[in-house]
Protein backbone atom coordinates (compact mmCIF):
# COMPACT_ATOMS: atom_id res chain seq x y z
CA UNK A 1 0.00 0.00 0.00
CA UNK A 2 1.26 3.30 -1.41
CA UNK A 3 1.76 5.75 1.48
CA UNK A 4 0.60 9.92 1.18
CA UNK A 5 3.95 10.94 0.68
CA UNK A 6 5.80 8.36 -2.28
CA UNK A 7 5.76 10.06 -5.15
CA UNK A 8 2.45 8.62 -6.63
CA UNK A 9 0.51 10.79 -4.43
CA UNK A 10 2.52 14.11 -5.21
CA UNK A 11 -0.15 16.12 -6.15
CA UNK A 12 0.65 16.83 -9.63
CA UNK A 13 -2.24 15.08 -11.29
CA UNK A 14 -4.88 15.46 -8.79
CA UNK A 15 -7.50 17.79 -9.35
CA UNK A 16 -8.35 18.62 -6.12
CA UNK A 17 -8.41 22.11 -4.79
CA UNK A 18 -6.33 21.90 -2.07
CA UNK A 19 -4.23 19.88 -0.19
CA UNK A 20 -4.85 17.65 2.58
CA UNK A 21 -3.54 19.84 5.43
CA UNK A 22 -6.05 22.60 4.71
CA UNK A 23 -8.72 20.30 5.94
CA UNK A 24 -8.15 21.46 9.67
CA UNK A 25 -7.07 18.92 12.83
CA UNK A 26 -10.66 19.00 14.34
CA UNK A 27 -14.05 19.47 13.64
CA UNK A 28 -17.86 18.29 14.22
CA UNK A 29 -20.17 16.23 12.44
CA UNK A 30 -23.18 18.94 12.52
CA UNK A 31 -25.75 19.17 15.10
CA UNK A 32 -25.47 20.04 18.91
CA UNK A 33 -27.90 20.25 21.50
CA UNK A 34 -29.77 23.43 22.75
CA UNK A 35 -31.69 25.87 20.47
CA UNK A 36 -29.78 28.90 20.38
CA UNK A 37 -27.92 29.74 17.32
CA UNK A 38 -25.78 31.90 18.77
CA UNK A 39 -24.91 29.94 21.71
CA UNK A 40 -23.92 27.07 19.22
CA UNK A 41 -21.90 29.23 16.94
CA UNK A 42 -20.01 30.46 19.90
CA UNK A 43 -19.36 27.37 21.05
CA UNK A 44 -18.02 25.68 18.14
CA UNK A 45 -15.51 28.42 16.85
CA UNK A 46 -14.22 28.33 20.51
CA UNK A 47 -13.80 24.63 20.51
CA UNK A 48 -12.80 24.02 16.93
CA UNK A 49 -10.52 27.03 15.61
CA UNK A 50 -9.31 25.64 12.56
CA UNK A 51 -12.17 23.93 11.24
CA UNK A 52 -15.73 24.88 12.59
CA UNK A 53 -18.98 24.36 11.22
CA UNK A 54 -22.54 25.77 10.69
CA UNK A 55 -24.54 23.97 13.96
CA UNK A 56 -27.74 21.80 13.78
CA UNK A 57 -30.25 22.50 16.51
CA UNK A 58 -33.07 19.72 15.91
CA UNK A 59 -34.39 20.57 19.61
CA UNK A 60 -36.06 23.89 18.17
CA UNK A 61 -38.60 21.52 16.04
CA UNK A 62 -39.60 20.65 12.90
CA UNK A 63 -38.07 22.01 10.71
CA UNK A 64 -35.03 22.10 12.43
CA UNK A 65 -34.21 18.55 11.73
CA UNK A 66 -32.43 16.80 9.55
CA UNK A 67 -34.89 16.19 6.38
CA UNK A 68 -37.04 19.47 7.09
CA UNK A 69 -33.64 21.85 7.05
CA UNK A 70 -32.39 20.27 3.69
CA UNK A 71 -35.72 20.04 2.77
CA UNK A 72 -35.85 24.47 3.33
CA UNK A 73 -33.06 24.41 0.60
CA UNK A 74 -34.32 22.69 -2.14
CA UNK A 75 -35.25 25.29 -5.09
CA UNK A 76 -39.11 25.06 -6.57
CA UNK A 77 -40.09 21.76 -4.75
CA UNK A 78 -42.26 21.77 -1.68
CA UNK A 79 -42.28 19.58 1.36
CA UNK A 80 -44.93 19.89 4.34
CA UNK A 81 -45.00 17.90 7.47
CA UNK A 82 -47.68 15.03 8.05
CA UNK A 83 -48.27 12.19 10.95
CA UNK A 84 -45.83 10.01 8.66
CA UNK A 85 -43.15 12.54 8.41
CA UNK A 86 -42.15 15.04 5.59
CA UNK A 87 -43.99 14.37 2.23
CA UNK A 88 -43.71 16.06 -1.22
CA UNK A 89 -46.68 19.00 -2.46
CA UNK A 90 -47.68 21.22 -4.78
CA UNK A 91 -46.91 24.30 -2.57
CA UNK A 92 -44.93 25.70 0.23
CA UNK A 93 -47.12 25.32 3.72
CA UNK A 94 -46.57 26.46 7.53
CA UNK A 95 -43.92 23.65 7.89
CA UNK A 96 -41.98 24.19 4.87
CA UNK A 97 -41.47 28.66 5.72
CA UNK A 98 -40.69 27.57 9.81
CA UNK A 99 -37.66 25.77 8.38
CA UNK A 100 -36.57 28.37 6.23
CA UNK A 101 -37.07 31.21 9.24
CA UNK A 102 -34.45 28.62 11.46
CA UNK A 103 -31.76 29.12 8.31
CA UNK A 104 -32.33 32.71 7.97
CA UNK A 105 -31.87 32.52 12.06
CA UNK A 106 -28.26 30.49 11.89
CA UNK A 107 -26.97 32.83 9.23
CA UNK A 108 -28.06 35.67 10.91
CA UNK A 109 -25.93 34.56 14.09
CA UNK A 110 -23.24 33.21 12.02
CA UNK A 111 -22.50 36.54 10.81
CA UNK A 112 -22.82 38.43 14.46
CA UNK A 113 -20.33 36.12 15.89
CA UNK A 114 -17.59 34.71 13.35
CA UNK A 115 -17.76 37.23 10.61
CA UNK A 116 -14.57 37.65 10.79
CA UNK A 117 -13.64 33.62 10.44
CA UNK A 118 -10.63 32.44 8.12
CA UNK A 119 -9.95 28.84 7.19
CA UNK A 120 -12.12 26.15 6.31
CA UNK A 121 -15.60 25.92 7.49
CA UNK A 122 -18.36 23.47 6.71
CA UNK A 123 -22.06 23.49 6.42
CA UNK A 124 -23.84 20.31 6.61
CA UNK A 125 -27.12 18.89 4.86
CA UNK A 126 -28.96 15.53 4.07
CA UNK A 127 -27.31 13.87 0.85
CA UNK A 128 -29.42 13.03 -1.94
CA UNK A 129 -30.21 9.38 -1.65
CA UNK A 130 -30.71 9.87 1.93
CA UNK A 131 -33.15 12.25 1.49
CA UNK A 132 -35.30 10.56 -1.08
CA UNK A 133 -35.48 7.65 1.17
CA UNK A 134 -36.89 9.84 3.54
CA UNK A 135 -39.06 12.21 2.24
CA UNK A 136 -42.44 10.45 0.90
CA UNK A 137 -44.23 11.23 -2.77
CA UNK A 138 -47.81 12.16 -2.12
CA UNK A 139 -48.85 8.49 -2.99
CA UNK A 140 -47.30 7.76 -0.13
CA UNK A 141 -43.97 6.14 -1.36
CA UNK A 142 -40.67 7.13 -0.87
CA UNK A 143 -39.12 9.42 -3.62
CA UNK A 144 -35.98 7.00 -3.52
CA UNK A 145 -38.16 4.48 -5.62
CA UNK A 146 -38.90 6.90 -8.13
CA UNK A 147 -35.69 7.62 -10.56
CA UNK A 148 -37.34 10.51 -12.03
CA UNK A 149 -38.44 12.58 -8.60
CA UNK A 150 -34.90 11.07 -7.45
CA UNK A 151 -33.25 13.18 -10.19
CA UNK A 152 -35.95 16.15 -9.74
CA UNK A 153 -34.67 16.18 -5.84
CA UNK A 154 -31.12 16.09 -6.35
CA UNK A 155 -30.96 18.72 -9.01
CA UNK A 156 -33.21 20.98 -6.82
CA UNK A 157 -30.71 20.22 -3.79
CA UNK A 158 -27.79 20.80 -5.73
CA UNK A 159 -29.14 24.26 -6.65
CA UNK A 160 -30.56 25.15 -2.94
CA UNK A 161 -27.14 23.81 -1.45
CA UNK A 162 -24.82 25.61 -3.89
CA UNK A 163 -27.23 29.12 -3.00
CA UNK A 164 -26.70 28.04 0.56
CA UNK A 165 -22.56 27.89 0.54
CA UNK A 166 -22.68 31.32 -1.24
CA UNK A 167 -24.71 32.48 1.21
CA UNK A 168 -22.63 31.05 4.14
CA UNK A 169 -19.37 32.63 2.50
CA UNK A 170 -21.00 35.90 2.06
CA UNK A 171 -21.44 36.14 5.67
CA UNK A 172 -17.80 34.69 6.31
CA UNK A 173 -15.68 36.45 3.39
CA UNK A 174 -12.35 34.77 4.75
CA UNK A 175 -13.81 31.51 4.82
CA UNK A 176 -13.06 28.55 2.46
CA UNK A 177 -16.19 26.75 2.66
CA UNK A 178 -16.62 22.97 2.28
CA UNK A 179 -19.85 20.76 1.81
CA UNK A 180 -20.82 17.91 3.81
CA UNK A 181 -23.28 15.73 2.72
CA UNK A 182 -24.96 13.35 5.56
CA UNK A 183 -25.97 10.20 4.11
CA UNK A 184 -27.13 7.79 6.88
CA UNK A 185 -29.39 5.96 4.66
CA UNK A 186 -27.32 4.96 2.22
CA UNK A 187 -26.04 1.77 3.14
CA UNK A 188 -29.81 0.39 3.72
CA UNK A 189 -30.71 2.11 0.41
CA UNK A 190 -28.07 -0.35 -0.81
CA UNK A 191 -29.01 -3.71 0.65
CA UNK A 192 -32.98 -3.12 0.35
CA UNK A 193 -33.07 -2.02 4.27
CA UNK A 194 -35.78 0.63 3.58
CA UNK A 195 -39.11 -0.33 4.91
CA UNK A 196 -42.40 0.29 2.63
CA UNK A 197 -44.92 2.46 3.89
CA UNK A 198 -46.80 0.13 5.00
CA UNK A 199 -43.52 -0.61 7.89
CA UNK A 200 -44.52 -4.47 6.12
CA UNK A 201 -41.86 -4.94 3.89
CA UNK A 202 -38.20 -3.92 2.64
CA UNK A 203 -38.07 -1.45 -0.91
CA UNK A 204 -35.86 -3.37 -2.99
CA UNK A 205 -31.79 -2.51 -3.29
CA UNK A 206 -30.48 0.01 -5.90
CA UNK A 207 -27.61 -1.15 -7.93
CA UNK A 208 -24.46 0.07 -6.29
CA UNK A 209 -23.27 1.57 -9.95
CA UNK A 210 -26.66 3.68 -10.12
CA UNK A 211 -26.16 5.47 -6.63
CA UNK A 212 -22.36 5.74 -8.01
CA UNK A 213 -23.40 7.49 -10.78
CA UNK A 214 -26.35 9.54 -9.40
CA UNK A 215 -23.76 10.46 -6.14
CA UNK A 216 -20.93 11.63 -8.75
CA UNK A 217 -23.70 13.56 -10.76
CA UNK A 218 -24.59 15.34 -7.67
CA UNK A 219 -21.42 15.97 -6.18
CA UNK A 220 -19.75 17.21 -9.59
CA UNK A 221 -21.93 20.05 -9.56
CA UNK A 222 -21.31 21.39 -6.00
CA UNK A 223 -18.03 23.28 -6.95
CA UNK A 224 -16.65 23.17 -3.53
CA UNK A 225 -14.80 20.31 -1.69
CA UNK A 226 -17.01 18.01 -0.30
CA UNK A 227 -17.48 15.45 2.74
CA UNK A 228 -19.92 12.57 2.83
CA UNK A 229 -20.66 11.60 6.32
CA UNK A 230 -21.74 8.10 7.34
CA UNK A 231 -22.39 7.26 11.03
CA UNK A 232 -23.95 3.92 9.79
CA UNK A 233 -22.13 0.16 9.91
CA UNK A 234 -21.08 -0.95 6.13
CA UNK A 235 -20.41 2.31 5.26
CA UNK A 236 -19.71 2.10 1.84
CA UNK A 237 -16.24 4.22 1.66
CA UNK A 238 -15.47 2.60 -2.27
CA UNK A 239 -18.50 3.73 -3.76
CA UNK A 240 -18.17 7.16 -2.04
CA UNK A 241 -14.57 7.46 -3.09
CA UNK A 242 -15.44 6.35 -6.83
CA UNK A 243 -18.13 9.06 -7.00
CA UNK A 244 -15.50 11.87 -6.60
CA UNK A 245 -16.03 13.22 -2.38
CA UNK A 246 -12.70 15.18 -1.43
CA UNK A 247 -12.97 13.42 2.38
CA UNK A 248 -15.21 10.62 3.44
CA UNK A 249 -16.40 11.00 7.00
CA UNK A 250 -17.99 8.09 9.23
CA UNK A 251 -17.19 6.55 12.79
CA UNK A 252 -13.99 5.21 13.36
CA UNK A 253 -15.25 2.31 15.59
CA UNK A 254 -17.91 0.84 12.77
CA UNK A 255 -15.07 0.44 9.99
CA UNK A 256 -13.43 -2.69 10.09
CA UNK A 257 -12.84 -2.94 5.99
CA UNK A 258 -8.85 -1.53 6.48
CA UNK A 259 -8.09 -2.39 2.54
CA UNK A 260 -11.20 -0.15 1.97
CA UNK A 261 -9.26 2.91 4.10
CA UNK A 262 -6.07 2.45 2.61
CA UNK A 263 -7.22 2.54 -0.82
CA UNK A 264 -9.16 5.88 0.21
CA UNK A 265 -6.18 7.47 1.53
CA UNK A 266 -3.92 6.22 -1.24
CA UNK A 267 -6.39 8.29 -3.19
CA UNK A 268 -5.91 11.32 -1.68
CA UNK A 269 -9.55 11.05 0.16
CA UNK A 270 -9.25 13.28 3.22
CA UNK A 271 -10.96 11.16 6.31
CA UNK A 272 -13.00 12.82 9.07
CA UNK A 273 -13.02 10.28 11.85
CA UNK A 274 -15.73 9.80 14.47
CA UNK A 275 -13.63 9.07 17.21
CA UNK A 276 -15.96 9.97 20.51
CA UNK A 277 -19.67 8.92 21.35
CA UNK A 278 -22.29 11.24 20.08
CA UNK A 279 -23.95 10.93 23.20
CA UNK A 280 -23.00 11.31 26.88
CA UNK A 281 -20.25 8.83 28.01
CA UNK A 282 -17.31 8.72 30.19
CA UNK A 283 -14.24 9.91 27.64
CA UNK A 284 -10.68 8.24 27.56
CA UNK A 285 -7.77 10.95 28.05
CA UNK A 286 -7.17 12.74 24.44
CA UNK A 287 -3.51 11.18 24.51
CA UNK A 288 -5.45 7.95 24.67
CA UNK A 289 -7.69 8.60 21.53
CA UNK A 290 -4.67 9.88 19.90
CA UNK A 291 -2.28 6.29 20.51
CA UNK A 292 -5.04 4.28 19.60
CA UNK A 293 -5.17 6.09 16.20
CA UNK A 294 -1.41 6.03 15.82
CA UNK A 295 -1.55 2.44 16.59
CA UNK A 296 -4.36 1.99 13.94
CA UNK A 297 -2.57 4.05 10.96
CA UNK A 298 0.25 1.61 11.88
CA UNK A 299 -1.42 -1.23 11.01
CA UNK A 300 -2.81 0.23 7.64
CA UNK A 301 0.72 0.67 6.67
CA UNK A 302 1.63 4.02 6.30
CA UNK A 303 3.96 6.49 7.62
CA UNK A 304 3.02 7.73 11.19
CA UNK A 305 4.12 11.18 10.23
CA UNK A 306 1.51 11.96 7.63
CA UNK A 307 -1.25 10.71 9.87
CA UNK A 308 -1.98 14.88 11.05
CA UNK A 309 -2.26 15.77 7.46
CA UNK A 310 -4.72 12.77 6.56
CA UNK A 311 -6.99 13.05 9.14
CA UNK A 312 -9.98 15.11 10.96
CA UNK A 313 -10.81 14.09 14.16
CA UNK A 314 -14.42 14.24 14.92
CA UNK A 315 -17.15 12.89 17.08
CA UNK A 316 -18.69 9.89 15.44
CA UNK A 317 -22.20 11.22 14.99
CA UNK A 318 -24.12 13.95 15.47
CA UNK A 319 -24.24 15.48 19.01
CA UNK A 320 -28.07 16.77 19.21
CA UNK A 321 -28.98 13.34 21.38
CA UNK A 322 -25.91 14.54 23.83
CA UNK A 323 -25.89 17.25 27.23
CA UNK A 324 -24.39 20.61 26.41
CA UNK A 325 -21.67 19.99 28.80
CA UNK A 326 -20.67 16.85 26.73
CA UNK A 327 -21.10 18.42 23.83
CA UNK A 328 -18.58 20.89 24.64
CA UNK A 329 -16.17 18.27 26.67
CA UNK A 330 -16.62 16.20 23.13
CA UNK A 331 -15.42 18.92 20.94
CA UNK A 332 -12.54 19.97 23.15
CA UNK A 333 -11.34 16.17 23.22
CA UNK A 334 -11.37 15.57 19.19
CA UNK A 335 -9.50 19.59 19.30
CA UNK A 336 -6.73 18.44 22.25
CA UNK A 337 -6.67 14.56 20.88
CA UNK A 338 -5.29 16.03 17.35
CA UNK A 339 -2.59 17.85 18.90
CA UNK A 340 -1.27 14.54 19.72
CA UNK A 341 -0.91 13.11 16.48
CA UNK A 342 1.71 16.01 15.13
CA UNK A 343 5.13 14.43 14.15
CA UNK A 344 7.34 14.65 17.56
Amino acid sequence: MASPSSPEHDGTDDPRPAPATAWGPASGVGSLPGTDPAEAVRLVVGELPDFAHLPELPARGPGADMLGRSAALLVDVFVDLTPAGWRLVPRPGRDLQRAHEFLERDLDALHDVAGDWTGPFKVQATGPWTLAAGLERSRGDRAVVDAGARRDLAQSLAEGLRAHADAVAARLPGADVVVQLDEPSLPAVLMGGLPTASGFGKLAAVEEQVVQEELTAFLATLGRRTVVHCCAPRVPLGLLRAAGADAVSFDHGLVQDLDAVGTAVDAGTHLLLGVVPGTDQQLRAPKATATRLRAWWNELGFPAETLHAAVTLTPSCGLAGASPAYARAALAHVREAAKYLLPD
